[in-house]
């Protein structure tokens, strides 16, 4: 019986080899991250944080390259989730606004002045707004980990210090591609331009564009004081979370053990990437600020009567955006933002 025991034991130890070893020999040398900015940028440092821990936690079983200004897909933002799911990229640290024309509920971060702060995008992306929509993206194909965060999208420009909607009118603003900041700067009165990053920077240079929406901690680190950006306003119109994903393929491809080391990885990336995006923001002093107007720049801060002059004009674009996004998932977004701690 002892024999018959330990004969049974063997063959399973080694039938375990086998699929260990099987599992091993499918494992890629190198999986290919797609990044927006490199490891200057919070962003970026998130895919790097999150590539070093998997690397280290599965004794370099799973090897990551980052492949910062979307590379893989020749630099155009827009493609990058249809790219992941097609499996030309591995993994990702994306953007709730560049994958928003594939997956239209993820337009409801950029619903104008929808998150008042930072207690409301974590109510949202921590709570059930968060949980559907990785059920959303699992079913368009993905593996969603974590959130991250690119963080509040301020205004700045070449001409002049924005206060009103007034002040806006007829700037010529560079925005990203998703017809959602089209309307919202249309209705605005400002002259919205799309373009990438790569090609928005000379064209801050020589004029041809005046102004960009974008965190400031991309502000510093682009260093666009020097591209004539000289005013910027903190309105806190919309905020672009991030989501750590990965192919389906290329997660089916992982042991249970590989993938749950992944999986937690990305979750201890993302609390660290969030504290980097927020760094000199959430301080009592605001530091960042005071680094911005060092750089000679008008810094605007609005009074909450100014603000609300943008939230009427742009509430229009709000409830037509409703019926794109889901009014059950709006409703839902509302009401934990409204239940809040702050």
């Amino acid at each position: 019986m002892k024999v018959r025991t330990l004969l049974k034991l063997a063959l399973a130890a080694g039938a375990l080899s086998v699929t260990t070893l099987a599992s091993a020999q499918s494992y890629k040398s190198e999986y290919r991250m797609s990044l927006v900015l490199g490891p200057a940028f919070p962003w970026g440092k998130g895919g790097q944080i999150w590539a070093e821990l998997v690397k280290e936690r599965t004794q370099g079983r799973i090897n990551i390259k980052l492949y910062p200004g979307v590379s893989l897909i020749q630099g155009d933002q827009t493609r990058e989730f249809s790219a992941l799911r097609q499996g030309v990229i591995d993994m990702a640290v994306g953007s709730t606004i560049n994958w928003s024309p594939q997956v239209k509920q993820l337009n409801l971060f950029s619903m104008p002045f929808l998150m008042p702060d930072y207690a409301a995008i974590d109510a949202l992306t921590q709570g059930p707004v968060g949980k559907q929509i990785f059920t959303t993206l699992d079913k368009a194909g993905v593996v969603p980990l974590a959130w991250g965060e690119n963080g509040y999208r301020e205004l700045s420009n070449s001409k002049r210090a924005v206060r009103t909607p007034a002040d806006l009118k007829g700037l010529k603003i560079r925005v990203v591609g998703s017809p959602l900041f089209l309307d919202t700067f249309t209705a605005l009165g400002a002259n919205p331009t799309q373009m990438s990053w790569a090609d928005a920077q000379p064209a801050f240079a020589s004029g041809a564009v005046d102004g960009q929406e974008n965190p400031l901690s991309i502000f510093t680190a682009a260093k666009l004081h020097n591209v004539s950006q000289k005013h910027v306003t903190l309105w806190g119109y919309v905020a672009d979370p991030l989501i750590f994903v990965v192919n389906k393929e290329i997660w089916a491809s992982w042991t249970p053990a590989d993938q749950a080391i992944v999986r937690q990885a990305a979750l201890d990336a993302g609390k660290q990437e969030i504290a980097l995006a927020r760094k000199g923001l959430v301080e009592a002093d605001q530091p960042l600020l005071k680094d911005i107007a060092g750089l000679g720049v008008t810094v605007t801060q609005l009074s909450p009567a100014e603000r609300d002059a943008f939230v009427k004009a742009t509430r229009p674009v709000y409830d037509k955006w409703k019926a794109t996004v889901g009014v059950d998932l709006v409703k839902t977004a509302e009401a934990s933002i409204a239940a809040r701690k702050k």
